[in-house]
């Protein structure tokens, strides 16, 4: 075979340049060793240990015993669109048509891969406060665009500063992609910040992309539906969903919705890629809707019962930490212990079988931190405190 056949045949079996080039994700190492250890107590997974609302469940074992086991309307069913456009409009006072402004997607990260996929062309860029949900870099780069980050900062309680997003404008920006509550830091952003931020937008005729997976995990704050500001429905795709506010990550069931132009772009997505979401999901996804309030309720104030445990006990070890008013999560500064996040994760993984994730993993602004879900057991975040109490004995 000649040189220039076998460089060939090298180049065929090779990835694509972006996913070959994309970073694991810093949270599943720690996940892949914890895998492999006894008696962890784990801090890190984002997922509520709640079982999903037995009205929900059986919400979905009547839909399969009754044989709803087949394809629903590449959008969705339209009694989901209808009780979700109903939703929205109850919390927050944005109206969406759900014939043509609201589809049902695999999780809410279906939703923003879409999103990405639908909007962007090559080379175009999307500003991205940071800290920030691991996969939103990832998924601008697979969508072919190029993801620029603006680290916000614990002085500001996390909240992203316009002033940093608009010099980070350029002619190629095409988005603002913004995650509140965010996951890794638990920050909530204000009305008059988010205002700002549509002010840039509007500026620079920038669309918006707001994942608001956690709107309704909010303590002693309300959320603030991006949409619902004045003048951004028209330039806002809104991305939800169930896994978090219902604790129903593995029924994998979220949504997109925004002016029907772009969700028509969403729709051809969808359609050649998923066909529609898994039908019993979205059944039980309506009854989560129609009569699932109350357990959201009751979830939140166990939430936030842990959420002042967890913020007071990681403050009276040293490692400050400032108040979280969204999500499940904490993202104390670790600097004190005289290490950077990942050594300090590692370290505490291996001596005191505590699993954290290095504040690293979320992009730029997460160096020197390590965030902590406490969606996990009351006692169980006693016990992990009592062991970080330990590890900071000895190296703090």
């Amino acid at each position: 075979m000649s040189t220039q056949a076998s460089n060939l045949n090298v180049r065929r079996r090779q990835l694509a340049d972006r996913v070959a080039t994309l970073k694991p994700s810093g949270i599943r190492k720690f996940f892949d060793i914890v895998a492999t250890m006894k008696d962890v107590i784990s801090l890190g997974i984002g997922e509520p240990d709640f079982t999903t609302p037995d009205p929900i469940l059986q919400a979905g074992i009547r839909s399969l015993q009754s044989g709803q086991t087949h394809y629903t309307s590449n959008s969705g069913t339209l009694e989901l669109r209808q009780a979700l456009s109903r939703h929205i409009h109850r919390l927050y006072g944005v109206s969406y048509d759900p014939q043509s402004e609201v589809v049902i997607t695999v999780g809410v990260s279906e939703a923003l891969y879409l999103a990405l996929t639908a909007l962007l062309n090559p080379g175009e860029e999307v500003v991205i406060p940071t800290p920030c949900f691991v996969a939103y870099q990832a998924e601008v780069i697979l969508a072919g665009g190029v993801p620029v980050e603006i680290p916000s900062r614990m002085e500001n309680n996390f909240q992203p500063q316009p002033a940093d997003i608009e010099a980070a404008v350029t002619p190629r920006t095409r988005a603002i992609l913004i995650g509140y509550p965010n996951n890794p830091t638990g920050a909530v952003v204000s009305r008059q910040i988010l205002g700002e931020i549509l002010e840039v937008a509007e500026k620079y005729d920038l669309m918006v992309i707001s994942d608001e997976i956690y709107d309704q995990l909010v303590y002693g704050t309300p959320h603030v539906c991006f949409p619902a500001i004045p003048s951004a429905r028209e330039r806002t795709l809104l991305l939800g969903g169930f896994s978090k506010d219902y604790a129903m990550t593995g029924w994998r069931i979220g949504y997109a919705a925004g002016p029907a132009e772009w969700m028509n772009g969403l729709l051809r997505i969808h359609q050649y890629t998923i066909m529609c979401a898994p039908t019993t999901a979205q059944d039980a996804a309506l009854e989560a809707l129609l009569h699932g309030q109350r357990y959201v309720d009751e979830m939140v104030a166990e939430y936030d019962r842990r959420r002042n445990l967890i913020v007071g006990g990681l403050n009276d070890l040293g490692l400050s930490t400032f108040e979280p008013h969204g999500a499940f999560y904490a993202f104390p500064n670790i600097t004190s212990s005289g290490m950077d996040g990942e050594t300090f994760a590692q370290k505490l993984l291996e001596e005191e079988r505590v699993a954290v994730v290095p504040g690293s993993a979320f992009g730029l602004g997460g160096e020197g931190f390590v965030r902590c879900s406490y969606a996990t057991a009351y006692e169980k975040i006693e016990e992990a405190l009592q062991r970080m109490d330990r590890f900071m004995r000895r190296h703090g």
